[in-house]
């Protein structure tokens, strides 16, 4: 079995080991991380062999941290990445690579529609009717788009969203509050088998999935990285915030919103946000606009779109693609019975 695991922001960790009677044998690890002293690359493999197939990434880490001489320097990588690495091969999990992936940018839709369009093409990609796509959203009108579970009356000022003409829509997974204006933030998402994150916890597979646009805000001079669980942020305060749903049919759905500029004064009108979360978005000031990434590269929206685009394809290969005819269908009918209706809008009044 041959597993593989880029440590987000790190070194890429290499195994391949048998399994014999459930208990992993002739362990090898491999990868373009560095570590010493030399022979320590010993102690791991002896620490993995003789373990049992089902030991969990938890048990992996322990047995190699506790194999480690005291003196061990281990950089661009660590135990759990090790365990990560292991469990991936043992659950056969994919790569990047491994597909072949289609990138849409395509034409704007109603904010409910996105939902929806989140929903079809990720079911799509789950039963084998898509290839794996990542897909750049648009906006051509004010909306707040709140997680399942939170509440609609403890997150949205119902009078100030009719004022500002903010419509509101609830999306499948979980996480806060999303601000959007036409302009104002970058918003993608990625539909991808769930084999692709195989032997990953939740949270490794945030960093994972995202690890590509910290590696394109890099090459923009921002000083991005990853803040567990879900975040994006950099030294000048949070960029944006990631949402991960699993779907029964055998997909992955990933998505990510980034502030471009937002409004500020604005969006604490709208938003019932309290002092805590206000200063975690990187707001001082009410009347301040939340625009980190136009101030901290001075580009346009679509320039840094672009770069997006110019990385994903560099590092995975992707090819133009579009939604189809029968997905926008699929989705106008998903509208109809589910993303507009009251009950799904209001299951947590």
């Amino acid at each position: 079995m041959h597993g593989e695991y880029k440590v987000p922001g790190g070194k890429l960790v290499v195994v391949d080991l048998e399994v014999v009677d459930n208990v992993i044998s002739g362990f090898r690890l491999a990868g373009d991380f560095f570590l010493e002293p030399d022979d320590a690359l010993e102690d791991i493999n002896a620490a993995v062999n003789g373990l049992a197939a089902d030991s969990d990434a938890a048990t992996i880490a322990a047995a190699v941290r506790a194999a480690l001489p005291p003196e061990a320097t281990l950089l661009g990588f660590s135990p759990e990445s090790v365990a990560v690495a292991v469990r991936r091969s043992l659950a056969h999990a994919s790569s990047w690579r491994d597909y072949d992936w289609q990138l849409i940018h395509a034409k704007a839709v109603p904010p409910v529609m996105q939902m929806a369009l989140d929903e079809v093409l990720a079911v799509e990609v789950g039963e084998g009717r898509r290839q794996p796509t990542l897909r750049i959203w648009e906006w051509n009108e004010p909306a707040v788009v709140i997680g399942s579970f939170q509440s609609l009356k403890n997150e949205v000022d119902a009078v100030n969203a009719e004022k500002h003409g903010f419509t509101v829509v609830r999306r499948v997974s979980g996480g806060g509050a999303m601000f959007m204006e036409a302009g104002s933030v970058i918003t993608y998402s990625i539909y991808a088998p769930t084999e692709l994150v195989h032997g990953m916890t939740f949270a490794d597979s945030y960093a994972f999935l995202d690890e590509w646009v910290i590696t394109a805000l890099k090459s923009l001079g921002i000083d991005a990285h990853y803040q567990p669980l879900n975040d994006i942020t950099s030294p000048t305060g949070k960029i944006g915030g990631a949402a991960q749903k699993r779907l029964g049919s055998g997909a992955v759905l990933h998505h990510v919103t980034m502030s471009y500029d937002m409004d500020g004064e604005k969006m604490v009108q709208v938003l019932r946000i309290g002092r805590e979360k206000l200063s975690d978005k990187g707001i001082t000031s009410a009347a301040k606009r939340v625009d980190p990434l136009r101030s901290q590269t001075g580009l346009s929206r679509a320039e840094i779109i672009d770069r997006m685009k110019q990385t994903f394809t560099s590092l995975y290969g992707a090819t133009p693609g579009d939604i189809t005819d029968e997905e926008y269908a699929k989705a106008a009918d998903l509208v109809e019975s589910k993303f507009s209706t009251d009950e799904w809008i209001g299951r947590v009044p």
